[in-house]
């Protein structure tokens, strides 16, 4: 994210804080032209353009709309797509590839008469283009309480054609300019694919996170090979007729091509796609009918059960679709026909194994036998596949070593010569130019500062909470008193602890042999000198805040480690970090910061600590900020026009401030942008699409997979699901973000910032980026849950369970091993210093038994905390002293047994 401020010229393109601070364009209520056709499909009303049949409509409610038909006036003509569209890649006779369009140039359809359920039908061959070599015809029909789009492609001619990539366009309200944020959580819908091939479908959610939902779901075999973005008109290659001309910002993420073939789709140099790409040929004479149905479910969470009630295949992978080499995960099934085989992809890859399961269910035990992406091709009875996505990866230990190690020696700059005076540092990662990154025509993605500066330095911070590594930390001492205190932050005077926005910046008369000349430094975000020292960027302060938390707690809580400064200096530079954010940066520290939830922790800290005047005065600023979001319907607002970083800090301050429906809201609202989806990329993955314009290598607009507000959201719905063990959907979309970060960083440490969805690269981002701020919702949410689901029996997330005898054992496998929640206790354990082995829950006996590690060297005693967040009595260690909110439990060579239990 920017501040806008400074930026001129996207500002004209984009509608951002103007549009939440002042008066925005009127809703636009759904309504259907005075022409259309009108029709009631169960809760839906459904109308169609007379002109094209195209979908002009699908409400459930009043004042909602899941297609934009607001802007049905402005979207009419050519090039402007909607559902009902086809784009189809034809050849004939082994000659060339063609494109046709429906909605290139409109011409006019052919009318035919319904037929049974038919509700519109027409010959649509006329307004795809000159030359096509088929016959089209579409459909819509009333099936029960669905609408169903039926296309059939006819072959009348007398050679063969080829079909080598068919889109069907799939057009949806998730248009937020000229809405403010009410507006837009009421009123607009974000969509999410699993590309799962027969077993596809798209989810569509209301920004607030209220239903109805809205499931596309394939009517026939029509897989769902790829997801294909319609790019802008005007930005696509030349010729390329599989566009619209509706303005892609960061306020309109665009429109996508449901594929059901994508063979010639192509793109030179690309990633492997999700699934492997076909195609089809119509010989002379054949037909073949494609389809969608459109079916509402009731609520995000009856996502699953209206899929079963549609009779459509469901898996749930538990704890999700990542899978650490030392952490076997669960497959569940359920279908309405038997399963003939199950293959995967890469071979040898992962071993799946059938092992017994709940009535109903197939139940698969996964473990990852490689690295990278994997396919699992599940095919039925009838021939259908279905296939789930997966990313295998190191022990999560090991994932943390190498990017402590990644971040502090190839990312390490200590360049006394450098005339920006960044050295000693962790500086941005270009992966594919293997180098630390010196210079950027976006100065803080080399400045140290903002998201695309500070993520690699945070992360290498973030990394010690739970990993500390001696090492590490003294090159992190000498980067926070050499470069961050004196440099980066202010270090006295009465802006003492402000945050400045980059310690790079473009200066062609100081500097003039420095600066790369095939560097474009026109730009806006070529900040000057004056404008990098610029404090009044509220979202710098918490990557300092965290640096200096972090220093603090491995301070007090382990011997050696820290060196430089005591505990207590720390704590008061993260303190003075906090206060400085509300002095200096007070704009945008109205809104939510991401990483956030760190001041809430130097709260409590400051607490413990008895440090009563500096905790007063942190609590006093931060109910300010509360009692403003009270105010507001969905407090969500960012230096973005919409955004998905600022909800888990309101949602830790609500909560901590006692307002429960508030933070409930907020929990909602988080579900509505982060889904439950069986693909590693896409579950528990908190919507982003712009961010690398500002913190990636390849600059554009495009659906990024995993950026950091995946592990960030993570947190707020941990939380929740801590609060409501009932409410498993929580946990799953909690884990599947939590998860998600680990798959940016590769075999040696390096972190990317997301990896681009597209077609045409499929692959992570050559730059390190903002990736810390994820790693920051990583570190700080690492953690084991012990669950027992109602159907699916004891389930691990994050810990390998075992039933012995009645007595539920867990092995912590979550890579920090300090955290545990056990459910059905309602029991949260976590540990500032020392080490979960094991844990076992005794039903009977209403106990939980903890193995802890064996000192070492720099922990002497655990420090253990016990919470019943859901409610209730919490548990009482059966030793250990009471100290600052801890019991701590001495450690000895062996390990130590604690017992827990109600008091």
């Amino acid at each position: 994210m920017r501040d806008w401020r400074v930026s001129a010229g996207l500002a004209a393109g984009l509608t951002l804080m103007a549009m939440l601070l002042s008066s925005a364009a009127p809703a636009r209520e759904p309504a259907a032209a005075a022409t259309d056709q009108v029709h009631r499909i169960g809760s839906f009303t459904v109308a169609f353009r007379p002109d094209t049949q195209t979908l002009a409509r699908l409400s459930p409610m009043a004042g909602f709309d899941f297609v934009p038909s607001g802007r049905g006036a402005e979207r009419r003509g050519d090039g402007y797509v909607h559902i009902g569209d086809v784009h189809l890649r034809l050849r004939v006779g082994g000659g060339g590839w063609r494109d046709f369009a429906s909605a290139n140039a409109r011409r006019p359809i052919r009318p035919l008469a319904p037929r049974g359920d038919e509700l519109a039908r027409a010959d649509i061959s006329g307004t795809m283009g000159e030359g096509f070599p088929l016959a089209i015809e579409r459909a819509w029909l009333r099936q029960g309480d669905a609408l169903v789009m039926r296309v059939t492609l006819a072959n009348a001619g007398t050679a063969p054609v080829e079909v080598g990539g068919m889109g069907l366009p799939m057009v949806f309200d998730n248009i937020i300019t000229d809405r403010n944020l009410e507006q837009a959580h009421a009123q607009a819908n974000f969509v999410d694919p699993y590309i799962g091939q027969d077993a596809g479908y798209l989810q569509v959610t209301r920004l607030n996170g209220q239903g109805p939902a809205l499931l596309v779901l394939p009517d026939g075999r029509t897989p769902l090979e790829a997801y294909r973005i319609i790019r802008e008109k005007g930005n696509a290659g030349p010729g390329d007729l599989f566009t619209d001309r509706t303005r892609r910002l960061q306020t309109a993420e665009g429109f996508y091509d449901w594929m059901i073939a994508s063979k010639a789709m192509a793109e030179p140099g690309a990633g492997e796609p999700w699934n492997p790409p076909t195609g089809f040929t119509l010989a002379p004479g054949e037909r073949r009918s494609f389809g969608v149905r459109f079916v509402a479910a009731p609520a995000i969470r009856a996502v699953e059960p209206t899929l079963m009630a549609q009779r459509r295949p469901v898996v749930i992978g538990i704890p999700g679709y990542v899978v650490p080499s030392d952490a076997p995960a669960d497959l569940f099934v359920k279908a309405p026909q038997p399963i003939r085989e199950v293959a995967i992809f890469p071979a040898g890859a992962m071993r799946l194994e059938r092992v017994p399961g709940p009535a109903g269910w197939a139940r698969y035990r996964v473990e990852a036998k490689g690295w990278g992406r994997a396919r699992v091709a599940i095919t039925y009875a009838d021939g259908s596949i279905q296939t789930v996505h997966y990313y295998l990866t190191k022990p999560l230990a090991q994932v943390s070593a190498d990017i402590g190690r990644f971040t502090t020696t190839r990312q390490w700059f200590d360049d006394p010569r450098d005339p920006f005076r960044r050295a000693p540092a962790i500086l941005s990662y270009d992966r594919e130019a293997d180098r630390v990154v010196t210079q950027d025509q976006r100065v803080w993605i080399a400045g140290l500062s903002d998201e695309g500066g500070a993520g690699a330095w945070l992360a290498a911070a973030m990394k010690q909470l739970d990993h500390p590594d001696r090492a590490e930390i003294a090159k992190l001492e000498r980067m926070i008193d050499e470069t961050i205190v004196g440099k980066l932050q202010v270090a006295e005077g009465p802006q003492a602890g402000g945050v400045r926005k980059s310690l790079f910046w473009y200066d062609p008369k100081t500097f003039a042999r420095y600066y790369d000349k095939s560097i474009d430094w026109s730009s806006w975000a070529s900040w000057d000198a004056k404008q990098a020292a610029d404090l009044g960027r509220s979202y710098n302060y918490p990557h300092v805040a965290a640096a200096h938390w972090v220093m603090y707690r491995l301070a007090r809580n382990h011997a050696g480690l820290v060196r430089r400064h005591d505990w207590r200096w720390y704590l008061e530079w993260a303190y003075r970090t906090t206060v400085a954010m509300m002095r200096d940066a007070p704009h945008y520290a109205q809104f939510g910061q991401m990483e956030g939830e760190v001041f809430l922790e130097i709260l409590l800290d400051l607490q413990r600590e008895g440090m009563t005047r500096e905790a007063a005065e942190v609590e006093r600023l931060m109910r300010a900020r509360a009692d403003h979001w009270r105010t507001l319907r969905y407090p969500f607002g960012s230096e973005m026009a919409w955004d998905s970083t600022g909800q888990p800090e309101v949602y830790a301050w609500m909560r901590h401030f006692g307002h429960s429906r508030e933070a409930e809201i907020t929990r909602e609202v988080i579900l509505g942008y982060d889904p439950a989806i069986p693909h590693w990329g896409y579950n528990g993955n908190a919507r982003r699409y712009w961010d690398f314009l500002y913190g990636g290598k390849v600059k554009r607009i495009e659906r990024q997979i995993h950026h950091y507000g995946s592990a960030l959201n993570a947190v707020p719905l941990f939380d929740a699901f801590r609060r409501d063990p009932a409410d498993f959907h929580l946990l799953r979309v909690a884990y599947g973000g939590f998860m998600g970060g680990i798959t940016n960083v590769d075999r040696e440490g390096f972190a990317s910032a997301a990896f681009h969805s597209e077609p045409d690269m499929m692959r992570w981002d050559p730059y390190s980026g903002d990736y810390g701020m994820g790693y920051f919702g990583h570190a700080y949410a690492a953690a084991t849950y012990l669950v027992r689901h109602p159907e699916l029996g004891w389930l691990g997330f994050g810990g390998t369970v075992r039933d012995a005898n009645g007595a539920i054992e867990i092995v912590p496998h979550d890579g920090a091993r300090r955290r545990l929640f056990v459910a059905p206790a309602g029991q949260w354990i976590t540990l500032a210093a020392g080490r979960i082995r094991s844990a076992r829950w005794l039903p009977a006996a209403r106990r939980i038994e903890l193995l802890l590690d064996p000192a070492d060297a720099t922990t002497p005693a655990a420090r253990l905390s016990v919470e019943a967040p859901a409610g209730g009595p919490a548990f009482v260690p059966d030793r250990g002293v009471p100290e600052r909110g801890f019991h701590s439990v001495p450690l000895s060579a062996e390990v130590t047994r604690l017992v827990l239990a109600p008091r």
